[in-house]
């Protein structure tokens, strides 16, 4: 893991209870579990031919993506993710970033600070009562606001192709097609993965056709929103954007969603930080003792799960 996470996410509670489960080492050798977190290497051949009798590998963080390699699936060896824990806080910023986007919250303070009036066009009138939030995907951190929303009087729509009817009954929203999300919601929030079907998935179009006073939140990944097309239709006055990710990312410090009053960024925050990194170390160490018990794991990662992983 990357320096200073070790005592930046592992508590002295959480080397007790990986000492009541076996012997913890700094690296590879004999160890049968693995426990990584940012800043992990690619498990590719040569790394995992110094852990011959690796069995699981614990990843205490999100997307085990650009980590995990053909060469884990063919040793056979177990791999589980703190992805459902990183999507709390994630979740969690959303829902701020929907509850103030309907009131206006952000370009309110915009108009406060500017020496001239920067008035956003908002044809409905403000606030979070019987307003359309639309998902566009319903990932774990999707799921997650979901459940966030449920006590707000809000309507709640979910784009995403692997969603069926049912399953969006179960959850209690209501299966659109994209282009159907974006033209009708008053806020068009992204939770998909970043894959090559998915970059642009927001472009000019779907921009052009989201309502006045509309607002984007983006979360996810910077890659699948057109960032030039967004600050086009930024510049129009007409929608406004909530931002935690960019494309690229960092943004240059000239770039113009940082001036813009309508946009709201910040620097990849929405996930775990701080005291949240904690949450993310229960879960990873949890899986280990349920491997040790011989349980299943809560989440495990298949191969076939990364062709859909953020």
């Amino acid at each position: 893991m990357a320096d200073g996470l070790e005592t930046a996410a592992f508590a002295d509670a959480h080397r007790a209870r990986l000492a009541v489960i076996g012997d913890v080492v700094a690296s590879g050798g004999d160890a049968e579990v693995l426990l990584g977190h940012w800043g992990c290497p690619r498990l590719d051949e040569a790394t995992l031919a110094s852990m011959p009798s690796l069995r699981l590998f614990a990843y205490a963080a999100g997307t085990v993506k650009e980590i995990v390699t053909p060469a884990v699936w063919a040793r056979g060896i177990v791999v589980t993710s703190a992805a459902a824990a990183n999507a709390v806080p994630v979740a969690e910023y959303t829902l701020a970033a929907i509850l103030f986007a309907n009131k206006g919250v952000l370009a309110s303070r915009e108009r406060l600070r500017a020496t001239s009036d920067v008035r956003i066009r908002r044809p409905r009138p403000l606030g979070n009562v019987a307003k359309r939030v639309g998902l566009i995907g319903a990932s774990l951190v999707g799921r997650r606001v979901i459940e966030l929303l449920r006590p707000f009087d809000l309507e709640v729509v979910v784009a995403d192709p692997y969603l069926d009817d049912a399953e969006a009954e179960r959850l209690g929203v209501t299966r659109v097609e994209l282009g159907e999300l974006v033209a009708t919601s008053d806020i068009v929030s992204v939770h998909a993965p970043n894959l090559p079907s998915t970059r642009h998935l927001i472009g000019p179009a779907q921009l052009g056709a989201m309502r006045d006073g509309a607002t984007l939140v983006n979360t996810a990944r910077g890659a699948i929103v057109d960032t030039d097309a967004l600050v086009e239709a930024l510049r129009d006055g007409r929608i406004s954007a909530v931002l935690d990710v960019t494309d690229p990312e960092p943004l240059p410090p000239d770039h113009p969603l940082l001036s813009l009053p309508n946009a709201f960024v910040t620097p990849h925050v929405a996930g775990a930080q701080g005291s949240e990194l904690g949450r993310l170390a229960d879960l990873a160490i949890t899986e280990i003792e349920r491997f040790v018990a011989g349980a299943p794991p809560l989440h495990p990662v298949n191969e076939r799960d990364l062709e859909r992983m953020a």
